[in-house]
Order: structure tokens, then C-alpha cells, then sequence
């Protein structure tokens, strides 16, 4: 990897922290918790990575995320992950998980925040790592589902920034969460949401009108709609694409077709996000270096997708102004 684009200071904001679970720590766990897998190495777990659209990824999602049992467990994966965004230049990362997938497993929302809180707090002591977490609602269940869990989440307030909305988009619109969004939005919380990846680009706009979204995960297909392209821009509102993300669950065809080009040139606050990295094949800063290899991106543009990560960021204005100082100076000593 080049050592420019691994060192580069960056905010990662499209993270699901159960997507950094690695073919190792599935197994460990595993044999751990006497959990049966389907696979008995890390070549068989590898080669089922191999989906055909967003669905083929949850089914696998969901089954490995069944190792996750106690707090441990959680705290581990994190930590790992945490570990894995610092070496990449990561110094600021908005984290998603689905208290739901592990509430339907009978693993209540305190092991969850107890473990990911933990792996926090070493984080910012011994990586210098400043970290929020956003629950998000898986969409293929109930709005009554993601009601009782926004509930339960309130319990531990004061250690979430937001609320995002994920899972399987096709079928499942925006419109049918606005109500738990509407309440979270009253509590302060800040709003994000999956759309438009394999979704239509109208869901964008119902995101940012219903659920009062303030920025869109993906987001790739914006461009097919001039008008909410130039919403995006107009109101500064950031997307967080994923690059290996929407190639492995082929959301476009080859890297070279990816729109994340055409969105920085038209004015759009795109940032450049790992999703799932254990199981699209790159950290953050592998997702940089496959786009300015497979886009020609100049080192501007990608210097302006590292400032577009901390624009589009939850930080209060202060840290941001930092954060971006750092990257300017990181810049004027690296001018290749």
C-alpha cells in the first residue's frame, strides 16, 4: 500500500463494526462459544465471499455474526478494528452496529454497548481515537421492532451520537421508519441513513425528507437524478461511499465504473468508507488506493475525500477545524 495514502488523516463514517468480523476471529469464536459453522477454515470462509448483490451478503452477515456472545466478544472485535483504523490513518470513526441482529439472538443491548464502550474508551486512551456509535435499525423488520429498540437504546444515551438505518433496501422505503426517526430526532440524536445503493435514488430524497437525514450512506446513485444531485451539493449534504463495497456486492460492475469520480467533480461532500472490510477485501485505506488506481484519482482528489470525511462528519465545528489543520499539514510535508 502507499505509504501517502495509509498515513493520510481521515474520519471513516461507514463502518458496521460486525463487518469487520475476519475469518480468524469467526473461527475463534466459534470454537469458543461450540458454535457450528458451515465452514472449517479460513480458505472455505474466503471463498464464500463471493455474493451476487446486497441479500447474498446479509445471509453470510448474519450467520457469522452468531459467534458474538458476550461482552468480550464485542469488546475484541472492536478493539481489532480500532487497531487495524489507526494504522490506516483513521483518527476519527462514526461506528454502526444492529443491536436488533443480536437482540433476535437473545443478547441484550447492555453486553453489546458494554463491549463496544470498553474497546472506546482503550481506544481513545492508548490510539488517540475519537469515536462515536450509531445504532442503526435493520429495515427488513418492523417499525414497531425498531420502536422497542430505540427504547432500549435510550437507556444508554449518553454514549450514542446518532441513529442510522441499514439492511436490505430493496422493499423496505424510508417512509416506513419515519416515525422512530421523528422521536430520535426530538432526543437530539443525529440522523443517517442507507439509500440508494441497490434502492432507487428516490429514496435519497424520501431519507432527507421523512427520516431527516443529514447525510446519506452510498448514496451511489444520485447521479441518475439531476435534481436530487443537485440537492446533494446545494445543501452540503455528504455521502459515504463505499468503493470495494459496492463492487463485491456488484452494484457496479468494475472499479473503473465506480461514480465516486464524477461525484467529487460535480461538488458533492463524498467521503471514501470501508463498510464492511472483512468481507469486501480493504480497510479504508485500501478503498483509497484501489479508487486512485482504478479512477486516475489525482492526489487532490483524493486529499479532498480525506477533507470531505471529516466535513461530513458528526464532530461540533472546533473539531473538525483540527482535524482538518492536521490534514493541511500533513499535506504541506508530503507534497509528492
Amino acid at each position: 500500500m502507499t505509504p501517502f495514502f495509509q498515513q493520510l488523516p481521515k474520519a471513516e463514517l461507514h463502518l458496521h463494526i460486525e463487518g469487520t468480523l475476519e475469518p480468524d476471529f469467526l473461527l475463534e469464536k466459534a470454537k469458543k462459544h461450540h458454535i457450528p459453522l458451515p465452514f472449517h477454515s479460513i480458505e472455505e470462509i474466503q471463498n464464500a465471499y463471493n455474493f451476487s448483490n446486497l441479500q447474498s451478503f446479509l445471509n453470510i452477515y448474519y450467520q457469522g455474526m452468531a459467534v458474538l456472545k458476550d461482552e468480550d466478544d464485542f469488546s475484541e472485535l472492536a478493539w481489532r478494528y480500532f487497531q487495524k483504523a489507526h494504522m490506516q490513518g483513521v483518527l476519527h470513526a462514526e461506528i454502526f452496529f444492529d443491536p436488533q441482529a443480536h437482540i433476535e439472538r437473545g443478547i441484550s443491548i447492555a453486553t453489546v454497548m458494554d463491549g463496544l464502550c470498553r474497546a472506546v474508551e482503550r481506544a481513545k486512551k492508548e490510539l488517540q481515537l475519537s469515536i462515536f456509535l450509531i445504532p442503526c435499525f435493520l429495515r427488513h423488520l418492523s417499525e414497531d421492532s425498531a420502536l422497542d429498540t430505540f427504547s432500549q437504546c435510550l437507556k444508554f444515551k449518553k454514549m450514542i451520537t446518532g441513529f442510522g438505518l441499514d439492511s436490505s433496501e430493496v422493499g423496505n422505503p424510508p417512509s416506513k421508519f419515519q416515525k422512530v426517526f421523528t422521536q430520535a430526532k426530538l432526543q437530539g440524536f443525529r440522523i443517517t441513513a442507507h439509500a440508494g445503493e441497490e434502492g432507487p435514488p428516490s429514496f435519497i430524497e424520501d431519507a432527507l425528507n421523512l427520516l431527516q437525514a443529514e447525510r446519506i450512506d452510498h448514496g451511489v446513485r444520485c447521479l441518475e437524478d439531476e435534481k436530487i444531485t443537485k440537492r446533494l451539493v446545494r445543501k452540503k449534504i455528504p455521502l459515504t461511499v463505499c468503493p470495494l463495497s459496492n463492487l463485491k456486492l456488484r452494484v457496479v460492475n468494475k472499479l473503473q465504473e465506480h461514480p465516486l469520480r464524477k461525484m467529487l467533480d460535480c461538488g458533492i461532500i463524498a467521503s471514501i468508507n470501508s463498510d464492511d472490510p472483512a468481507y469486501f477485501g480493504g480497510y479504508i485505506a485500501d478503498n483509497f488506493e484501489a479508487c486512485s488506481i482504478a479512477l486516475n484519482l489525482t492526489k487532490n482528489e483524493a486529499i479532498l475525500a480525506a477533507r470531505n470525511s471529516f466535513i461530513g462528519s458528526f464532530l461540533d465545528a472546533n473539531s473538525k477545524a483540527a482535524y482538518l489543520q492536521k490534514l493541511e499539514l500533513y499535506c504541506s510535508k508530503n507534497p509528492g
